[in-house]
C-alpha cells in the first residue's frame, strides 16, 4: 500500500523532472509523454481514493516524511490529477513545435506533483518542501515566455509576494517544535503548549492566505495573468491558489484550538468573496474579471474553513476547480484564435466558436451561482456554516454570492453579443489570430462543462452526510429550505439586472478596476520602506564602517611606517654588522687560504714532481740496467730482511 503513496506523487514528479531536463530535445514527443504521466496519475489517484493508502520515511530524528490519502486528500487528488489530464490536453493542442514543450509540460507536471504532496502531506516537512516546490513551478509558469520583460517582471511580483506569506509555515514549524510537537505532524498541531500553538496558528493562517490570494495578498493573481493560458487554468482551479483553501480546511482543528483563528479566517474569506467580486464586475478584460472571481470564489472555500465546514469546502474546491478550469481554457481558446482577451472585442466569440461558446456558458451560469448548478448548491453549503457563525457573516456571504452573479453574467453578455456594426476585423486585438481552435483545445471543454453543472450533487442530503463521513465533518450544517429560496431568488434576480443593463458599468465601483490599489499600497508600505532601509544601511556600510576601516587601515600604515623606521635604524645596522663581520672573517679566510694551503699543496706537487724526475730516470730502455737494478733492489731487501731479523 506504500508503494500506491510514493507512486501517487513519484510519477508526475519524475516525468515532468525528465521532460523539464530534456527540453527541446524531446519536442515532439513531450505532449505525447506529458499527457500519459498524468493519464497515469489520474488512475492512481483514483486508486489511492479507493484503497487510502499511506506511507513514511526517516528524515530526522523523531521526523518523519509522511504521506497519506484519507477522505479530504482522496478527494482533492482526484481533483488535481483530473484538472491536470484536462489542462495538458489543451496544451497539446495550442502550444506549436517553436515552444519548448519539453520545458512546459515538465513544468506543469511539477507543478501538479508539488500539489499532490501538499494534499497527501502528514507532516510539515514534506508539506513544506512540496509548497516551496509549488512556487518555484508556478514562477517559471507564469513567466514562461521569459523574453518579454513585462511577463518576466509579473513572474517576480507574483513569486515575491506568495513567498512573503509562505515565511508563516517556517514560523509555524518553529512554534510546532517549542510547543513541543516534536513529530511535526499536522494533526498535532493543536496540541502545541501556548503561546506556540497562537505562533503556529498565525503562521499557517498566514501563508495560506497569501497562497490563496485572499485579501490583502489578492494582488498577485492578476499578475499571473501573464502567464499562458493553460498555466492559468491550473493554477486557478485545482492548484496553488486552492492549495491555501486545501491547508485551512486540513487545519480547521488547529484553528478551533486557538479561538479566534477561525472567526479571523471566516471573515478574511467573506471579504475577499465580496470585494475582489466588486474587482471582477469592473474588469473589461477576460482574463483579469476570472482571476478577481477565482480569489472571489477561493473566498467561500476560506469561508467554510472558518467555520470548520469542511464538506462544505471541499464541495465547493471541487466544484469550482471544473469551473474555473473550463473557463480559462475558454478564454484561451479565444485568445489564441481571435488574438485579444478584451471583452468589448470578444463580443460574438460564442457564436464564431460554438463549442468554445457553448461550454464557456455552461461555465459562466455555474459561477453564476444560478440553480440548479453546482456552485449554487456548493454556495448555500457554506452560507449554512456561516448563519450558524453569525448572521453579519452570512449576509456578507450572500452578498458576495449576488456579486458573483453580475460578473459572470456581465461576461456571458459580451461573448454572446455580436460586434457592433462597423467594427474592424482586428477590433482590440492584442495579436494576430490563428482564426481557429484545434479539436485537441476543444476536446476537454465539454467534459469540464459537464462536470461543473453537475458535481452539485455533492451538496444534495444523501451523498451531503456522505461527503461529511468521509472528510471527517461531523458538525455541517445544511441549508434550511428558506435559504435555498432566498439564494435563488437573488442570483436569478442579479442575473437579469446584469444582463439588462449589459455594457454599461456600475458607476459605484470604478474604484474597484484597479484591484483596490493593493500592488500600490504594498510598494508603498512594505517595498518602498524596506528598498529606503537597504539604502539607509548601504549608506552606513559606505559612510561609517567603511570610514572606521580606513581609519583602522591608517593607523596600520603608520604602525607599519614606525616598525620600518626601527627596521632601518636598529635591524638593518645589526645586519649590516654582521655582513661587516663575515666579509672580514671572508678576508682572513682568503689570506690563510693563499699563503698557506696554496704553498703546501704547491710544495706538495714540487716534491711529487722532482720524485717522478727521479722515477724516470731508471727508466733508459736497456735490458741489462733493468737486471742491474733488479739485483740492487734485491741486495737491499735481504740487507733490510738480516737487519729486521
Amino acid at each position: 500500500m506504500s508503494a500506491l503513496a510514493w507512486a501517487l506523487v513519484a510519477v508526475p514528479l519524475a516525468a515532468g523532472a525528465l521532460l523539464g531536463v530534456t527540453g527541446r530535445r524531446w519536442n515532439r514527443p513531450a505532449p505525447a509523454l506529458g499527457v500519459a504521466a498524468a493519464v497515469v496519475t489520474l488512475v492512481l489517484a483514483v486508486a489511492a481514493a479507493l484503497l487510502r493508502p499511506a506511507a513514511s520515511a526517516p528524515l530526522l530524528a523523531g521526523i518523519e516524511a509522511g504521506l497519506r490519502v484519507d477522505g479530504l486528500s482522496a478527494v482533492t487528488a482526484v481533483t488535481v490529477a483530473a484538472v491536470t489530464v484536462a489542462v495538458l490536453v489543451y496544451a497539446a493542442g495550442e502550444l506549436g513545435r517553436e515552444a519548448n514543450r519539453g520545458r512546459f509540460f515538465g513544468l506543469m507536471l511539477l507543478f501538479a506533483g508539488s500539489m499532490l504532496v501538499t494534499v497527501t502531506a502528514t507532516t510539515l516537512p514534506p508539506l513544506l518542501m512540496a509548497w516551496e516546490a509549488m512556487g518555484a513551478t508556478s514562477w517559471a509558469l507564469i513567466g514562461y515566455r521569459w523574453q518579454e520583460p513585462e511577463r518576466a517582471r509579473a513572474a517576480g511580483v507574483a513569486f515575491l509576494t506568495t513567498r512573503t506569506a509562505d515565511l508563516g509555515l517556517y514560523l509555524a514549524a518553529g512554534a510546532a517544535l517549542a510547543g513541543g510537537v516534536g513529530t511535526l505532524r499536522l494533526d498535532a498541531l493543536p496540541t502545541a503548549a501556548s503561546p506556540w500553538l497562537h505562533v503556529a496558528a498565525a503562521g499557517v493562517v498566514v501563508a495560506a492566505l497569501g497562497k490563496s490570494a485572499q485579501l490583502p495578498f489578492s494582488f498577485w493573481l492578476s499578475r499571473a495573468m501573464e502567464g499562458p493560458s493553460p498555466v492559468s487554468a491550473l493554477l486557478h482551479s485545482a492548484a496553488m491558489v486552492a492549495a491555501g483553501a486545501y491547508l485551512l480546511l486540513r487545519l480547521a482543528p488547529l484553528q478551533a484550538a486557538t479561538g479566534w483563528a477561525g472567526p479571523l479566517v471566516a471573515w478574511a474569506g467573506a471579504g475577499t468573496a465580496l470585494l475582489l467580486g466588486l474587482v471582477a464586475v469592473a474588469q473589461t478584460d477576460l482574463k483579469q474579471l476570472l482571476a478577481a472571481s477565482t480569489a472571489a470564489q477561493v473566498g467561500f472555500m476560506v469561508l467554510g474553513a472558518g467555520c470548520a465546514a469542511v464538506a462544505a469546502g471541499t464541495t465547493q474546491l471541487v466544484a469550482h476547480a471544473a469551473t474555473k478550469a473550463g473557463l480559462f481554457l475558454a478564454a484561451g481558446a479565444w485568445l489564441s484564435a481571435l488574438g485579444t482577451k478584451r471583452l468589448p472585442a470578444l463580443r460574438g466569440a460564442a457564436r464564431t466558436h460554438p463549442v468554445v461558446g457553448a461550454a464557456f456558458t455552461v461555465g459562466a451560469l455555474t459561477l453564476a451561482g444560478l440553480p440548479p448548478l453546482s456552485l449554487w448548491a456548493a454556495k448555500d453549503e457554506v452560507l449554512a456554516a456561516a448563519r450558524a457563525h453569525g448572521w453579519g457573516l452570512y449576509a456578507v456571504g450572500l452578498a458576495a454570492a449576488v456579486v458573483s452573479t453580475l460578473y459572470s453574467v456581465k461576461a456571458l453578455w459580451y461573448v454572446w453579443r455580436p460586434l457592433p456594426p462597423g467594427a474592424a476585423d482586428g477590433y482590440d486585438t492584442e495579436r494576430p489570430g490563428t482564426r481557429r481552435v484545434t479539436r485537441l483545445m476543444r476536446a476537454p471543454l465539454p467534459v469540464l462543462a459537464c462536470a461543473a453543472a453537475t458535481l452539485g450533487v455533492l451538496a444534495l442530503p444523501g451523498p451531503a452526510d456522505r461527503l461529511r463521513t468521509l472528510v471527517g465533518d461531523a458538525g455541517g450544517h445544511s441549508p434550511r429550505p428558506w435559504e435555498v429560496a432566498l439564494s435563488a431568488g437573488a442570483a436569478l434576480t442579479a442575473a437579469a439586472f446584469a444582463w439588462r443593463r449589459g455594457p454599461r458599468p456600475l458607476p459605484a465601483i470604478g474604484w474597484a478596476a484597479g484591484w483596490l490599489g493593493l500592488e500600490r499600497a504594498a510598494r508603498a508600505l512594505v517595498v518602498r520602506p524596506v528598498t529606503a532601509l537597504a539604502r539607509l544601511l548601504a549608506g552606513i556600510d559606505d559612510r561609517v564602517i567603511d570610514a572606521a576601516v580606513r581609519r583602522l587601515a591608517l593607523g596600520g600604515l603608520s604602525t607599519a611606517r614606525l616598525a620600518a623606521r626601527f627596521d632601518d635604524r636598529r635591524v638593518d645596522g645589526a645586519v649590516h654588522g654582521v655582513a661587516q663581520a663575515g666579509l672580514a672573517a671572508a678576508r682572513l679566510s682568503a689570506r690563510t687560504d693563499d699563503g698557506g694551503i696554496d704553498a703546501l699543496v704547491g710544495a706538495v706537487a714540487a716534491g711529487a714532481r722532482r720524485l717522478g724526475r727521479w722515477a724516470r730516470r731508471p727508466q733508459t730502455g736497456l735490458l741489462h740496467q733493468y737486471y742491474a737494478q733488479a739485483v740492487i733492489g734485491l741486495a737491499v731487501l735481504l740487507l733490510l730482511v738480516l737487519l729486521t731479523g
